[in-house]
């Protein structure tokens, strides 16, 4: 069963939005499993689990001490699942990574507070700085969440038609082409024709191209890496 071990000062955050929809649900059934080390529970002096960082400067640092009691916790298999921080000056997660963790047995996240950890847990336990976006919140966990619930709708069994995974922005490099549903004309904006065509083909030729064409207009840099991937350049059709 696929696990991610969460370390956090803040355990009732979790699962928050994990625990809602099919991720929710498959969590009730057991098909994977959310384990939250809470670190308050692991002081290093007199109940304190952070100090502030030599050389001056605002804010608290987790403290080493404190982290090692809480990674001890963990048994073995555990200890050795892909280690995540979640830092804004680390590198932008893709879905090849959450294609790789959801693969692998698990994967542990620790989440920042404050002005963030000893730089010593990262260096020795390894942990890769991964950022969700080029800004700042005041914790990892939003971020956890997101790289979490990533990672678990890919797992076998969780979402009910794979088929709508492999059609997912970013799989093949390409954005998610326009989506419509009834009624067929809603406020003088009518649906594309060849959707209500019933021609299978042409309705996946259609998509095929919108998904290029909004690629190429919003992500310059997913239609190059898209047109190296398929070693030359790809033709799109304009009507």
């Amino acid at each position: 069963m696929w696990q991610t071990n969460i370390f956090t000062i803040f355990p009732n955050a979790f699962p928050g939005t994990l625990g809602v929809s099919t991720i929710g649900k498959a969590l009730e059934l057991k098909k994977w499993n959310l384990n939250v080390v809470d670190l308050k529970k692991f002081p290093f002096r007199n109940d304190r689990i952070d100090a502030y960082p030599y050389g001056g400067g605002v804010g608290m640092l987790l403290s080493p001490l404190t982290f090692e009691q809480a990674f001890n916790s963990l048994d073995d298999n555990q200890r050795k699942f892909k280690r995540i921080y979640c830092s804004p000056r680390g590198r932008q997660l893709k879905q090849q990574d959450l294609s790789e963790i959801s693969q692998s047995p698990g994967v542990t996240i620790l989440c920042g507070r404050y002005e963030g950890v000893d730089q010593r847990i990262l260096d020795f336990y390894e942990f890769e700085e991964i950022s969700i976006g080029d800004f700042v919140l005041l914790g990892g966990e939003v971020a956890a969440m997101t790289i979490v619930e990533g990672c678990v709708r890919l797992l076998p069994g969780i979402v009910g038609d794979m088929e709508s995974i492999n059609d997912d922005s970013f799989q093949q490099n390409l954005l998610e082409h326009n989506q419509y549903t009834k009624p067929a004309i809603f406020k003088n904006i009518s649906v594309p024709e060849v959707l209500l065509s019933g021609n299978h083909q042409q309705i996946n030729t259609f998509q095929t191209n919108l998904s290029k064409m909004i690629t190429m207009k919003k992500r310059p840099d997913l239609w190059a890496k898209y047109i190296s991937k398929n070693m030359k350049t790809p033709k799109v059709e304009t009507s």
